[in-house]
């Protein structure tokens, strides 16, 4: 068989399966909320137009109201000041959007300290253990955060401080950004920077640098826990917008299934 018939046959026999790694999304999903004097996009919500009635007796349809930063969703570099000659959305190569899954585990200590900052010795202990990170690859971070998913509250941890939530410091993402070979990253989080991350210099240091090194982010995943370390396949499908700074996302993860 050739390299595609064994993904099939695998699919097929159940010896590889698919996990959902997108938020599903609808008007409840928690957005990113900027302070004043910041305009916010809008939130996600349907318009109905028929429903198998008059306007439309045989077919349902809504129109889709969004930002495009919502939910599960991708950034591209023209997204960020940093980026912002490189590619929109729908110029993103579709072998970028492909490629090896690594996920990192920082629940730990994002469950300890909720403004828990990854940084570079993390990553460079990670690959003393595990080994390099493969080329093209997508570096999945899992903090626990998805387990606030189901409130704007708990998954923004905003209080008159700011907003409470896990990221990287501003060396780390110049590292990430500059010396790995990957395709992108994906968090758990709103956004790939973490909720304070206005404070760092630069300012959301993620974006500033992964976004200008033609590099991509993913937010809002969930179901990290189900995948390996290493040894799995991401599946990265924005929808291809014209001109768009990012998209709604659907995030898969092709896995090998543990039978133990």
């Amino acid at each position: 068989m050739n390299p595609v018939q064994n993904i099939l046959s695998s699919l097929a026999s159940g010896t590889v399966e698919i996990v959902d790694l997108t938020a599903p999304l609808s008007a409840e999903t928690p957005t990113l909320v900027l302070p004043d004097p910041f305009s916010n996009l809008i939130d996600f919500s349907l318009e109905e137009v028929s429903a198998y009635n008059e306007p439309g007796p045989f077919w349902k349809h809504h129109n889709i109201h969004t930002g495009e930063h919502i939910g599960t969703h991708i950034d591209a570099p023209v997204h960020w000041i940093s980026g912002r000659e490189g590619k929109d959305v729908s110029q993103i190569e579709p072998a970028r959007l492909v490629g090896p899954a690594v996920v990192l585990d920082f629940s730990t200590e994002a469950g300890a300290d909720p403004d828990f900052l990854i940084d570079i010795p993390h990553l460079v202990a990670w690959q003393e253990e595990h080994g390099s990170f493969p080329a093209n690859a997508w570096l999945l971070f899992r903090t626990g955060w998805d387990q606030y998913g189901h409130s704007q509250e708990a998954f923004l941890n905003l209080d008159g401080n700011g907003s409470h939530t896990p990221g990287f410091t501003a060396e780390c993402s110049k590292w990430i950004a500059e010396e790995l070979e990957i395709s992108g990253i994906g968090v758990e989080t709103v956004g790939i920077d973490a909720g304070n991350a206005v404070a760092l210099d630069p300012p959301f240091p993620m974006h500033h640098f992964l976004l200008g090194a033609d590099k991509y982010g993913i937010t809002s995943l969930k179901n990290l826990a189900k995948l390996p370390t290493h040894g799995s396949m991401v599946v990265v499908a924005p929808m291809p917008i014209v001109g768009g700074t990012g998209a709604p996302t659907r995030v898969l993860a092709l896995v090998q299934k543990n039978d133990s």
